[in-house]
């Protein structure tokens, strides 16, 4: 990976597009081996892309029970692409390459810098440097709080295992969970009135899905709110509201029943994993529509640039509130605590709205033709995949190979970037300074 950054001509974003299809095709080549399964069998090319995309991307929608259906060995891949798609496959062969005593030239510091959003080239080693530690302490924290649970119920070696992937699985927002063996497919349902679970997994996906310049941001200016970035503050705060709210949802109207403690946990719980993380302490399919409708949104919002989550974005929903606020009060440009937004931020963001929407829309539409299944179901499915998410009705394993490839599709868009894709297919046209004649045109 480190010579195609190191000798190749193409752009930032093309190489940031190759290293993610080297990884998902290797790892789709390595899940195919008898030895990734349980009963020794190869699996089908379609299933192990299908999963392998899933773990890079780091999403958690599956064809397969990862506890039941792959081996040891098998899991041990899926937990390494969970890894290398959380911390991004330019971050990670930057650091080996760092760690190596390679000289990383201008082009190599730029690939880097748009793969994990970074305001500008400079430090950005230094900056890879920190998320790599970041990443290994608080996944390591996570297990270590995880096991105790985990080694009373599975034993001491299963338990350190169950553990260590669940706490990478969470922190890197991908939703892959070993709980098969009490459930096919029951993620972590099981643990909805445990609190150490609940909320140890519930702190891993927020510390992973709020980006590692926001927490480079606290550790710099620890609890001094007004010297952060003003996208650091822009993202605590919209994480907060989309925390807060929606749990307060959950709390009156989808958990009424359950006993205070629980009803709180599960509350929480659902508010914050589909974005973008996927595990699930309730039964999606026993909630409302409304509630449905309430988690596919949240899950087409994802999580934080320069994080490990997918998704359209936190900052890209404050822009676009921010842009038509502005609109609202005849003012020229959005603004943040005192900094006004460019309008080609505000172009971009709705760029991006108009391509999730577009193809979360025409993904869920084509699927529910194909299977004959509710477009609600099947929008919520399409959601969970472009936002990087992985909760699912439970149609997922039993659709058409085409809804399949429709969803590796959505996946691979969500995690790589709208902007990426757009910016890697038009890296060798010219822009142009000339301005055509304007006209007006009367719009809403």
């Amino acid at each position: 990976m480190w010579q195609l950054l190191h000798k190749s001509r193409q752009s930032p974003f093309q190489i940031i597009i190759l290293g993610f299809l080297l990884v998902i095709l290797t790892g789709s080549i390595l899940l195919m081996l008898p030895l990734s399964t349980r009963e020794g069998i190869v699996t089908p090319f379609l299933d192990a892309l299908f999963t392998s995309t899933s773990a890079v991307c780091v999403t958690g929608l599956v064809i397969h029970d990862t506890a039941t259906y792959w081996s040891e060995f098998g899991q041990l891949i899926i937990i390494l692409l969970i890894q290398i798609g959380g911390l991004g496959v330019v971050t990670v062969a930057g650091a080996f390459a760092i760690l190596s005593g390679r000289r990383i030239g201008l082009m190599q510091r730029s690939t880097m810098q748009e793969a994990i959003a970074a305001p500008h080239v400079g430090g950005i080693v230094r900056l890879t440097g920190f998320i790599l530690k970041t990443a290994l302490a608080v996944e390591l924290l996570g297990a270590a709080l995880l096991f105790p649970v985990f080694c009373k119920e599975f034993g001491l070696i299963k338990g350190a295992w169950y553990a260590l992937f669940h706490s990478i699985s969470a922190f890197c927002n991908a939703g892959f969970d070993l709980m098969g063996i009490k459930a096919p497919f029951s993620s972590l349902t099981d643990y909805a009135a445990q609190p150490v679970v609940s909320v140890v997994i519930a702190l891993l996906i927020v510390v992973g899905g709020i980006g590692f310049l926001t927490w480079e941001d606290i550790r710099t200016n620890r609890l001094s709110f007004h010297k952060y970035r003003m996208q650091s503050k822009v993202i605590l705060t919209v994480t907060a509201v989309l925390i807060l709210i929606p749990a307060i949802y959950f709390f009156f109207f989808e958990f009424a029943g359950k006993p205070i403690g629980e009803r709180v946990l599960l509350s929480v719980f659902q508010s914050i994993t589909p974005r973008t993380a996927g595990f699930n302490t309730a039964d999606l399919t026993a909630m409302s529509e409304t509630g449905q409708s309430v988690i596919t949104i949240l899950m087409l919002i994802g999580g934080s640039p320069g994080s490990t989550a997918g998704g359209m974005k936190t900052t890209t929903l404050a822009v676009l509130l921010a842009s038509a606020l502005a609109v609202f009060r005849r003012r020229e440009n959005p603004h943040f605590f005192n900094r006004r937004v460019s309008n080609e931020t505000v172009s971009q963001a709705a760029t991006i709205l108009m391509m999730y929407l577009i193809l979360f829309l025409t993904g869920g539409l084509v699927i529910s033709k194909i299977e004959e299944i509710p477009v609600l179901t099947c929008l919520f499915e399409t959601a969970s995949a472009i936002g990087t998410v992985g909760l699912s009705l439970g149609i997922t394993p039993r659709l058409h190979w085409i809804s399949h490839l429709i969803l590796i599709g959505l996946m691979f868009f969500g995690r790589v970037g709208g902007l990426t894709l757009i910016f890697a297919a038009l890296s060798n046209t010219q822009g142009t300074n000339a301005r055509l004649p304007q006209e007006r045109i009367t719009v809403g």
